[in-house]
């Protein structure tokens, strides 16, 4: 029964409008990578999903868009989540994956197994969604390239140890590879395949 109450409740209280607010905010981020989003609206995800993590969920994953999670997520009330709020079909194979949500501290996937597009249509590709620590307080790491006038920084902290070698390796697939959003309470940060990143002298 408590598993079932977590899936109906924790949902945008006014679909629609949190969900274009939400859209709006994710499509700035994107269009300036770099740059802090906040989730301004009410939203509760069971855990161990964030809540930026999970309104990008509400607002993003729908029926035509297969959802694949980590296996401890796969073990949550999030499925049952997913399947009342949005629709969105699961799928246990990363190529397949519209959508992909990784919470904080679990084993990190290779970003070359999910959907990497086509030369015709790059879009057919797969969004990452990966909780970090915390925003700020890591590493310090330089971005540059479309929509960064001159240089942005970030600092994530606790990214997963391989993720700077495989974004170099996603990179040089454009116009194909994944996009990723990295998440950490009701902030997110997006980080599309256009962008260079590259660790900064500390």
């Amino acid at each position: 029964m408590i598993g079932h109450t977590e899936s109906l409740d924790g949902g945008f209280p006014d679909a629609v409008t949190h969900a274009q607010t939400v859209f709006r905010a994710v499509m700035d981020a994107m269009a300036q990578p770099g740059t802090l989003g906040v989730v301004e609206v009410p939203v509760a995800p069971p855990a161990p999903l964030g809540i930026a993590a999970g309104a990008l969920l509400l607002t993003l994953c729908d029926h035509d868009t297969p959802v694949w999670m980590t296996t401890a997520l796969s073990k949550s009330a999030l499925p049952g989540w997913i399947g009342f709020h949005t629709g969105a079909a699961l799928t246990n194979t990363k190529a397949d994956a519209k959508f992909a949500f990784v919470e904080a501290d679990a084993p990190f996937p290779s970003l070359a197994q999910f959907a990497l597009g086509t030369q015709e249509y790059p879009d057919r590709s797969t969004t990452l969604v990966i909780e970090v620590a915390s925003l700020e307080g890591g590493k310090p790491l330089q971005l540059t390239g479309p929509g960064i006038r001159d240089t942005a920084t970030i600092a994530p902290r606790r990214l997963p140890e391989t993720f700077l070698r495989q974004w170099a390796d996603n990179r040089a697939l454009f116009p194909r590879g994944v996009d990723v959003v990295l998440t950490a309470g009701r902030r997110f940060i997006a980080l599309p395949r256009t962008t260079m990143i590259r660790e900064m002298e500390v």
